[in-house]
């Protein structure tokens, strides 16, 4: 259980906490805060801060601007001293829920997206969904002006370790803030590319896991800034090389036992099991504009890079989009590897819920593993496995996405529009711009 406001009041008078920031997303998933002093402290615990939506991406219009922040008391913490400087007064952090002047969910609020997915798998009689991220990032040089660079500042690859990993410090202080903040770390360690990192924390449920993301990523980036790094969630920084993933480990729970786990079973999974694996396959091609958003997503799902590029599952190898890690018992669950770093945690989290519960709810069934290299099959190998290709930009994302009614749903009317919008205009910009790579091809040829 959480702490309650006379308790939360209580620990930030005796940390000396001067300011409280009050931390939402807006619907691209960029963290965004309310700073209050002291004299607002409890005013903001009672929910009574409002902001200017009008002003925040894809919030509302400016007739129906203002909204109001509701704190929830489980996401209280204090920021340790080495992200916030203690002679200017301690900083604590509250994640809110958007919600309009009347009390009402506001739904562009991504949070509430997910919290409505939740509230359908407790209705099904499921006790939660739980997540555990892989996120994973690079960390690049400044200049001299601060501005960050492509430059990395190593050369080294999987697991290597200093002096060839020169951000090992960086990624040790990361480690260190997360810990102070609450944080189970599970593992830390250099990535396959030059300058690539991942730090695994442990799983938790849904709404908690897209918190715990959100916060990462924030402190990721704090802690790098301090190293005179930058760190980036961007999943394809540069080409030739490996980009950054976030494979994301589901499972679902019912009356404290993992729902996935069927001992008696073919490869050990049961019913419930197989048909969220089946509602995840039915609406990759429709989530997957939510899983991966940008256009930069896409340089990323491509063969040669360890990405998935077709919609299966395996029960063992890691090229299928789904795969099965070996354990089984309470551990049992699916590794769902296409999404990346940029995603939205919290509609990241809310699709995936519902494509799954949708598998379970109508019972579908997938296909038979695939337990080869999908990467070394040929397209003829492929069709007669019935294995389809992920959309291969963000616009085929965005045409799939709006063909999957379910999907569009769960996102609601107001979240949908918008966030197309924006994606929509994004890959126009994409498309008319002129790039490097069209200068080095045709300039001095045509």
């Amino acid at each position: 259980m959480g702490l309650s406001k006379a308790e939360i009041l209580k620990e930030m008078e005796k940390h000396n906490v001067r300011f409280l920031r009050l931390q939402f997303t807006d619907i691209l998933g960029i963290n965004k805060n309310v700073e209050v002093p002291v004299s607002q402290f409890e005013k903001a615990l009672d929910g009574e801060i409002m902001f200017d939506g009008s002003s925040i991406e894809g919030f509302t219009r400016i007739e129906e601007s203002d909204m109001h922040l509701v704190p929830d008391y489980n996401s209280f913490v204090i920021f340790p001293d080495t992200l916030e400087d203690p002679k200017r007064g301690r900083v604590a952090r509250l994640i809110c829920d958007v919600t309009y002047p009347d009390g009402r969910p506001f739904e562009g609020d991504p949070r509430q997206v997910l919290k409505k997915q939740i509230e359908r798998l407790h209705r099904l009689g499921f006790d939660d969904m739980f997540a555990g991220p892989e996120p994973e990032f690079f960390l690049f040089m400044r200049d001299d002006g601060g501005v960050p660079t492509t430059l990395t500042h190593d050369q080294a690859g999987y697991f290597d370790l200093a002096p060839i990993d020169k951000g090992e410090e960086a990624r040790r202080d990361m480690v260190n803030v997360l810990v102070e903040m609450g944080f189970e770390i599970e593992a830390a360690h250099h990535e396959v590319a030059p300058g690539q990192h991942e730090i695994d924390f442990k799983y938790a449920d849904a709404l908690t896991t897209a918190d715990n993301i959100a916060t990462f990523k924030f402190v990721v980036k704090r802690v790098a800034l301090l190293h005179g790094l930058h760190a980036t969630f961007m999943p394809k920084p540069i080409r030739g090389i490996n980009g950054s993933g976030m494979h994301t480990h589901l499972s679902i729970f019912k009356k404290g036992e993992n729902a996935f786990y069927d001992p008696e079973a073919e490869y050990q999974l049961s019913e419930v099991a197989l048909n969220f694996i089946a509602g995840l396959l039915t609406h990759a091609a429709g989530m997957v504009a939510i899983t991966n958003p940008l256009v930069n997503s896409y340089k990323r799902l491509t063969p040669g890079y360890e990405a998935p590029t077709n919609i299966a599952w395996s029960a063992s190898n890691r090229s299928a989009m789904i795969r099965v890690p070996a354990r089984r018992g309470v551990g049992t669950r699916a590794e769902l590897r296409m999404p990346d770093p940029s995603a939205n945690p919290y509609l990241a989290l809310a699709v995936m819920l519902a494509a799954g519960l949708d598998g379970i709810e109508r019972k579908l069934t997938p296909p038979p593993p695939i337990q080869r290299n999908i990467f070394q099959m040929g397209i003829r190998d492929r069709r007669r496995h019935k294995i389809k290709e992920l959309p291969g930009t963000l616009r085929e994302a965005l045409e799939a996405l709006e063909k999957d009614e379910l999907i569009k749903g769960v996102l609601g009317e107001h979240i949908y529009e918008h966030l197309v919008k924006a994606k929509q205009l994004e890959w126009e910009d994409y498309r008319i711009s002129v790039h490097q790579w069209e200068l080095d091809r045709y300039l001095a040829s045509y």
